[in-house]
């Protein structure tokens, strides 16, 4: 008999990146949307990326079956079940506002359906959770203001921002200034970087966004004083593995620089980003690099305990999460 999942926290997770074909279809079908696909089948067969761009046509496209508060409960709930199942014990979940209200989906609806979800997950699943308000970057950046302004009156609801979507030409000093309103609103900063863009992305949203915590990273190594920086001050650098192949960040998964990345003490954790597109959840890619790159059990819970320690948790949740990687017994 396996062994249960080590337990971690998640993330870096899209929530309309759990968007399950399965699950597409049923909303579709529940809202009177036509999808271009004949079946689940049909459509999974169309999650085969040749890049970041390719995923978002498709990403983004998907999206239109997401129309109510329903929609959107039953959405982050059957995320949660998976997570759940996955060892996921606390998950801090991105979304993504503008790719609803600029469908004339108010950002109320959006929040209030996760929010529904959310507020017994942890009696449902036994996962704590969280919500990060993302911007897309691809958009402009008054348009990240204006969305930032929408949320005000939910800001009991998101604990912090972020910033993602097509990364190549969408530098992170272009939204320095949301980023500055949403620190004296007291958010939590995060922000994609260094995945498809280059170190320097990292070093602006260190130093220009003020973030906690960097999503992807990967092309941090390529910038040794970089590096030094980021593990002498302990930013974490949330990565993705199943997501990083998909998008040919890395060719294979036994090229990841994941051990490049331990061995240089950054303090990493392992994601599954957008896991109905990119092939799997959380402990998917736990198993995924620990079969891809050797990876040994005591290298696994390091990069548990890692989550947990990058997470947005109070001190003593923190030790009770800690607590429980170090007594895990692997199978």
């Amino acid at each position: 008999m396996a062994s249960a999942p080590i337990p971690k926290a998640e993330l870096h997770l899209h929530i309309e990146g759990t968007l399950e074909p399965e699950l597409a279809f049923r909303l579709a079908g529940r809202n009177g949307v036509e999808l271009r696909y004949a079946s689940a089948e049909e459509l999974r067969d169309a999650y085969s990326f040749c890049d970041l761009q390719s995923f978002l046509d498709l990403y983004y496209e998907l999206m239109a079956v997401l129309r109510t508060e329903d929609d959107f409960a039953d959405l982050a709930r059957a995320y949660l079940e998976r997570a759940a199942a996955q060892g996921v014990r606390h998950a801090e979940i991105f979304f993504d506002p503008q790719a609803h209200t600029s469908r004339g989906v108010p950002i109320g609806t959006v929040i209030g359906g996760l929010a529904r979800a959310l507020d017994d997950s942890e009696e449902r699943y036994g996962v704590s959770t969280a919500l990060i308000m993302c911007f897309l970057r691809d958009e402009s950046a008054a348009s990240a203001l204006e969305t930032l302004e929408a949320a005000t009156p939910y800001l009991d609801r998101i604990i912090g921002v972020g910033l993602d979507s097509a990364e190549v030409g969408n530098p992170p000093e272009k939204f320095r200034e949301v980023y500055d309103r949403a620190a004296a609103l007291g958010l939590r900063r995060v922000a994609h970087a260094g995945e498809e863009g280059p170190p320097q992305y990292v070093t602006q949203a260190l130093d220009l966004l003020g973030v906690e915590r960097v999503d992807h990273g990967l092309r941090s190594l390529e910038d040794p004083e970089l590096v030094a920086r980021l593990v002498r001050d302990r930013i974490p650098l949330t990565v993705c593995p199943l997501s990083n192949v998909r998008l040919r960040a890395v060719d294979r998964l036994e090229d990841h620089p994941l051990p490049r990345m331990l061995a240089a003490g950054l303090l990493v954790t392992v994601n599954s980003d957008d896991p109905a597109y990119f092939g799997g959840y959380a402990d998917d890619n736990f198993t995924a690099v620990r079969d891809a790159l050797g990876l040994d059990d005591e290298t696994l819970r390091d990069l548990a305990a890692n989550s947990f320690r990058a997470a947005f948790l109070d001190d003593a949740r923190r030790r009770s999460y800690l607590e429980q990687v170090a007594a895990h017994e692997f199978g």
